[in-house]
């Protein structure tokens, strides 16, 4: 071998060496390929789905010093999806942060027939956020890796070296909308800087349309939380809200109208930071964010039990979990509250039993109702049947006495009734006890899960309004609603029926606001739930159908004659701590009256 063919032999050495030495990986780059080899090991093994989104160069981003600090090496990586999957929803458990990234129910629908995500995509956040060596650290930043994948439970893990990580245990119930989360922290308490022993946990959402009333939506909308004391409260369903709460908390609710996403711990959450944003933005119903603690053992592992409730906002479910969940459902406030919890729930829940058509498991309902009111109802009128027969000569009291003296006047008219056996308020009292009934279903339908999604006759949904008439919004108003324009036509024919029959007893003022009521009515209620306006409908035609009926069976003569009865034998009876005020009310009254005309 000559000289020249040595000097190439060598310089060719030289050219391989140099190569390997030059395209040799860096450090950055093995970590990122044994990521991907561990990617790839997951999704053969198990039920596990890559997102390809996450692309080389964005990876290269990270620069290698920020490798070499506290979970350096997790803050690059490949998401992957982990699917958990019962007969009532589907999970989704993403590797970047760990968290339940989508909740799919199986059985519910949104208003266009989409498929119903309580919790979507990017639109939510949940992860630990600590200090470790100085570096501010959020769980959700960062990637896990995934082991023993089934279709019902997964473990993520969060590594920081063989003996230091966090681990994620999902596990999904069978039949059942909870999701159980185990967090492990094994040997980081070394690593974490902590003063005050505390861990913070924050987690948001964004939460989206599901209802074709979007504006009746944001309003039925919050976040609810239960105290240790065992109180439950809410922030403001009508704007941005935010509040500190000072006590422990057992579990915080992000509630929207038909569905909830609600987190429990068996650790109390300290230092409890809730916010709701009013967000207007098109499909976007409102946004929740929330920052609590947790205590933290310093000296050893430390081990968090949560659970998720991924559901309805149905009464008898939420009821059914325990823990006071139901009572994110507004059943109404004070006596209505009471009416609605005790009677209506149990009542409609039997009905329900019989697997009948929603609308007529309103109309049993409304004829319970009604039947359970009717002695008041019934007393209501012969009342005002009293006051119609004495008209005539209350209105001689006033031909006698005139309008000179309005004192002289209601004396003689008192006089009058304490003489006929008529007390004036008879026909009003078992009308207002009747109130908190009417007023309880203005809360009941309208959170009332069941009538999601259902129809009847030509409404195609109880939950929402009925829109055949639909046109360009003048004031507000795009529809109008057929249930409640029968629901006020009802209301105006009853009207006129009780002024026709009543005769002149009740003043020209009170007829023109009979009538100018159920107007107002209509445009109030014409973009509530149909559900609700086929109630208030089927109440006002018993209401008429009633008052039929027992002015058929009332005698005005019978009537007149038992009162002229009672002036000829009066009873002696002790007078009432309200009478009595009111007498003393008008005589001094009088008095004064008598003593300006004297001077």
């Amino acid at each position: 071998m000559d000289r020249n063919n040595i000097i190439g032999l060598v310089l060719i050495f030289a050219i391989f060496a140099g190569s390997f030495y030059l395209m040799k990986p860096s450090e950055q780059e093995i970590k990122q390929e044994q990521v991907l080899q561990d990617s790839l090991k997951n999704l053969r093994e198990g039920n596990v789905v890559a997102d390809t989104t996450r692309t080389t160069d964005q990876i290269a981003t990270v620069d290698s010093a920020a490798l070499q600090k506290p979970f350096g090496a997790t803050k690059i990586g490949q998401e992957q999806l982990v699917k958990l999957e019962n007969e009532l929803l589907v999970a989704e458990i993403s590797t970047k942060g760990g968290k339940v990234k989508s909740v799919q129910l199986k059985n519910e629908t949104n208003y266009d027939d989409t498929p119903l995500y309580i919790l979507e995509g990017e639109n939510n956040k949940f992860g630990f956020i600590f200090k470790a060596d100085g570096e501010n650290i959020n769980t959700n930043d960062l990637y896990f890796t995934v082991s023993n994948p089934s279709a019902t439970a997964v473990t993520l893990r969060l590594n920081y070296n063989e003996n230091q990580y966090i681990d994620y245990t999902y596990t999904l119930q069978a039949d059942a909308y909870n999701v159980g989360l185990q967090v492990n922290a094994v040997g980081i308490q070394n690593l974490v800087d902590i003063k005050q022993k505390l861990i913070t946990l924050n987690w948001e959402a964004s939460l989206l349309q599901k209802e074709l009333n979007v504006k009746s939506e944001r309003e039925k909308s919050t976040i609810f939380y239960k105290d240790s004391e065992g109180s439950v409260d809410h922030l403001s369903e009508s704007g941005d809200d935010e509040e500190k709460v000072e006590e422990k908390v057992e579990w915080i609710a992000f509630k929207q109208h038909f569905f909830s996403a609600i987190l429990s711990s068996k650790q109390s959450f300290e230092n409890t930071e809730l916010n709701v944003t009013f967000n207007t933005a098109d499909s976007v119903v409102k946004t929740y964010k929330t920052s609590t603690n947790l205590a933290f053992n310093t000296q050893g592992n430390n081990q968090y039990d949560f659970n998720f409730f991924f559901g309805p906002n149905q009464y008898k479910t939420l009821k059914g979990e325990g823990n006071d969940y139901q009572k994110i459902i507004n059943m109404g406030w004070g006596p209505m509250s009471w009416i609605n919890r005790f009677l209506t729930v149990p009542l409609f829940d039997f009905l329900d039993g019989f697997k009948m058509s929603y609308g007529i498991v309103i109309l049993i309902l409304t004829l319970l109702l009604k039947g359970l009111m009717f002695p008041l109802t019934y007393k209501s009128y012969l009342s005002m049947a009293k006051m119609r027969v004495l008209k005539p000569q209350l209105d001689q009291i006033k031909e006698k006495v005139g309008d000179d003296n309005p004192m002289l006047l209601q004396q003689e008219q008192m006089k009058l009734y304490k003489q006929a056996g008529v007390n004036p308020l008879g026909g009003c009292l078992p009308m207002l006890l009747q109130m908190p009934f009417t007023l309880a279903f203005f809360f009941f339908f309208p959170n009332l899960f069941e009538l999601r999604g259902e129809s009847f006759l030509w409404m195609k949904d109880l939950s929402t309004y009925d829109a055949p008439i639909t046109f360009a919004p003048i004031f507000g108003i795009g529809h109008i609603s057929l249930m409640c324009i029968l629901m006020t036509l009802t209301t105006l024919l009853t009207t006129w029926y009780n002024n026709a029959t009543s005769g002149a007893a009740a003043n020209a003022q009170m007829k023109y606001i009979g009538y100018i009521m159920p107007l107002l009515f209509f445009f109030m209620l014409n973009s509530f739930p149909s559900g609700l306006n086929y109630y208030y409908f089927l109440g006002a035609v018993f209401t008429f159908l009633t008052q039929v009926l027992i002015r058929s069976f009332i005698d005005d003569d019978k009537i007149l004659a038992k009162l002229e009865n009672n002036k000829k034998n009066p009873k002696v009876q002790k007078k009432s701590s309200f009478q009595q005020r009111m007498e003393d009310m008008m005589r001094q009254q009088q008095a004064n009256q008598q003593k300006k005309v004297n001077k």
